[in-house]
């Protein structure tokens, strides 16, 4: 199977494969080539799928921040589980991820937090992330009062944070011609990272 893997899809490590996907991407992809179109469902397992940017691939999982209060981290509270996918329209590639969600700790969610913008860091104060809003106007109003009682170094919302992807199924999809595309999916065996069977699929 690893012979059969060479190319673009070669290695042994789903994660650094990813990472390397990323990465050309982020030099081919005009726009976010960080985003995602992560999947989660409501209290009666609807899904609901939205965009949203992935911030750090990890040894053995994906994060991303939200606000906990909003929908989808309302959803990943009571249904800890996801999926995305990320696709490029540049390289004619995508990866599909799916697996349980927890959250991230407070002090990695602290330094990234740091790490954005002012703007961004207030407006993570200022956003009631999902939740009905009179106006534009309004918005701005909240940004202005915020910036006045947070200041120039607010530290993080307590209501918003990171969550962590642990996949226990990653797709790595490549457009072929004539849609004879190639696919190879890699399936968790064991808790720990360093266990996967790899198979190709049809496409």
């Amino acid at each position: 199977m690893a012979a059969d893997r060479s190319g673009i899809f070669a290695g042994e490590d789903p994660f650094q494969l990813a990472q390397g996907w990323l990465d050309e991407a982020t030099r081919t992809e005009a726009e976010d080539p960080n985003a995602i179109a992560l999947a989660t469902v409501d209290p009666d397992g609807l899904p609901n799928v939205r965009m949203v940017l992935l911030k750090e691939i990890e040894a053995d999982a994906f994060v991303f921040y939200t606000n906990f209060d909003g929908t989808k981290g309302q959803e990943l509270a009571q249904t800890p589980k996801a999926a995305f996918v990320m696709h490029w329209k540049s390289l004619r590639r995508q990866i599909r991820v799916r697996g349980p969600v927890e959250r991230v700790e407070d002090a990695q969610a602290d330094a990234y937090y740091m790490s954005r913008s002012l703007k961004s860091r207030l407006g993570a104060w200022a956003s009631a992330q999902s939740r009905p809003l009179e106006s534009r106007t309004a918005l701005m109003a909240e940004v202005a009062r915020v910036t006045a009682t947070q200041g120039t170094n607010p530290e993080r919302p307590p209501f918003w944070g990171g969550f962590r992807i642990r996949p226990v199924e990653i797709e790595f999809w490549a457009d072929g011609a004539f849609r004879l595309h190639d696919r190879f999916r890699w399936t968790k065996t064991h808790n720990d990272c360093a266990h996967w069977a790899v198979s190709r699929l049809n496409p």
